[in-house]
C-alpha cells in the first residue's frame, strides 16, 4: 500500500507540474493571445456590420381536403365508387400537403410569379437601374454565356440547348435560382400545415413575395381544376349521347353535376384548395445576421486557436534552443 500510495503522489506532482508548464506558457504569451483575440473578434464585428440585414416573412396554410383525403376519397371519387367508374375521367380527389408542397416548390408555379410581378429587378437590385429602367450592362450572371462563346470560338458554330442572353442581364432561371435561395417550403405532417418562408433584406418586400405565392397558387390550382372538370364534362356528355340505359344516365348525370359543382368552386377561388391560417405581416425584427452572437463565437474560437498558436511558438522556441546546444557540444 506504501508503494501505491507514493506512486499516486508522484502522479499528482506530474500533472501539477504540467499545469504550471501550460500557465507558465500562457502567462509568457498573454500579449500574443490578447492580440489574436482582439483583432479576431474586432474583424468579425466590422465584417457582421457590413452583412446586410435579413427579414423573414412567413405564412401558414393547411389543405381544405385533409379530411377527406384522411378518409380515402373526395365527394366526387366517392360517388364515383359508388356507381361504378366510368373510363376516362379524371376524378379529383382534392389536394394533399405534398402536391401543394409539390407546387410551391416547382418551377412553373415561380416562373409564373417572376413573370406576373415582374420580381427580376426586385431580385436583382443591384444590378437593375431604378433611374434608367434598365439592366446595367456588365459581367453575365449566366456561366453557360462563357462556355457558348468559348464554344462559338473554338468551331465556329453555336451549340444546341446553350441560353442566349445579354451579357450582365439576369434571365428567369437565375430568378429560378435565387427564389430557391431565399424561399422555403416546409411541411409538419404531425399538425397537416405547409409554412413558407421568404428571406430578405427588405421586409415589406418578403411579405408581398409570400401573398405573391399565395395568390400565383390560389390561381394555378382553381384553374387546374376548371380545365381537369371542364375535360371530364366533355367526356361525360359525350358518354350520355352513346348510351340508352337510364341508370347509366342518371349515373352520368350526377356525375355531371359533381364535375360543375367542382368547376363553381374553383371560379370562387378563396379557400378553394387551401386556408390561410396565419397570412403573412411585414417582420419588424431581422433574422440574420445575430451580430451578438457571431462576436462571441469568434471570441471562443479565437482564445483556442491563440492559445494553440502560443503552445506551438513555445514549442518552436524549445527547438531552437536544443539546436544551439547540440550544435554547441
Amino acid at each position: 500500500m506504501g508503494e501505491l500510495d507514493v506512486q499516486h503522489q508522484e502522479c499528482s506532482e506530474e500533472d501539477e507540474i504540467n499545469i504550471l508548464d501550460y500557465w507558465r506558457v500562457v502567462r509568457k504569451r498573454q500579449k500574443l493571445i490578447f492580440r489574436v483575440v482582439v483583432a479576431a473578434v474586432l474583424v468579425m464585428v466590422v465584417i457582421s456590420l457590413l452583412m446586410t440585414n435579413i427579414y423573414q416573412a412567413r405564412a401558414v396554410i393547411t389543405p381544405i381536403a385533409s379530411k377527406e383525403s384522411a378518409t380515402g376519397v373526395g365527394t366526387l371519387s366517392s360517388l364515383a365508387l359508388q356507381f361504378g367508374a366510368l373510363p376516362g375521367i379524371v376524378l379529383p380527389g382534392g389536394s394533399s400537403a405534398a402536391e401543394i408542397v409539390n407546387l410551391l416548390k416547382s418551377n412553373i408555379l415561380r416562373e409564373k410569379v417572376i413573370e406576373r410581378y415582374q420580381l427580376l429587378p426586385v431580385l436583382f437590385y443591384k444590378e437593375w437601374d431604378a433611374e434608367k429602367k434598365d439592366w446595367k450592362r456588365g459581367i453575365s450572371l449566366n456561366p453557360l454565356v462563357y462556355v457558348g462563346k468559348l464554344f462559338n470560338a473554338i468551331t465556329g458554330g453555336e451549340p444546341q440547348g446553350i441560353m442566349k442572353k445579354d451579357p450582365g442581364v439576369p434571365d428567369v432561371w437565375d430568378g429560378l435560382r435565387m427564389l430557391d435561395s431565399i424561399v422555403k417550403v416546409s411541411q409538419n405532417i404531425k399538425e397537416n400545415v405547409i409554412i413558407i418562408t421568404v428571406d430578405y433584406y427588405d421586409p415589406e418586400m418578403a411579405a408581398k413575395m409570400v401573398e405573391y405565392f399565395l395568390t400565383a397558387l390560389t390561381d394555378h390550382m382553381s384553374s387546374e381544376a376548371r380545365r381537369v372538370a371542364t375535360i371530364n364534362r366533355q367526356y361525360l356528355e359525350e358518354q350520355l349521347g352513346k348510351t340508352a340505359d337510364p341508370l347509366i344516365k342518371q349515373k352520368i348525370y350526377n356525375l355531371i353535376a359533381q364535375q360543375l359543382e367542382t368547376s363553381m368552386m374553383a371560379e370562387v377561388k378563396e379557400n378553394f384548395a387551401f386556408k390561410v391560417i396565419d397570412p403573412p405581416k411585414v417582420p419588424d425584427k431581422k433574422i440574420r445576421p445575430k451580430r451578438i452572437q457571431m462576436a462571441l463565437l469568434s471570441f471562443v474560437v479565437s482564445i483556442f486557436l491563440s492559445v494553440f498558436l502560443a503552445f506551438f511558438m513555445e514549442y518552436l522556441e524549445k527547438m531552437k534552443i536544443k539546436e544551439r546546444e547540440n550544435l554547441k557540444t
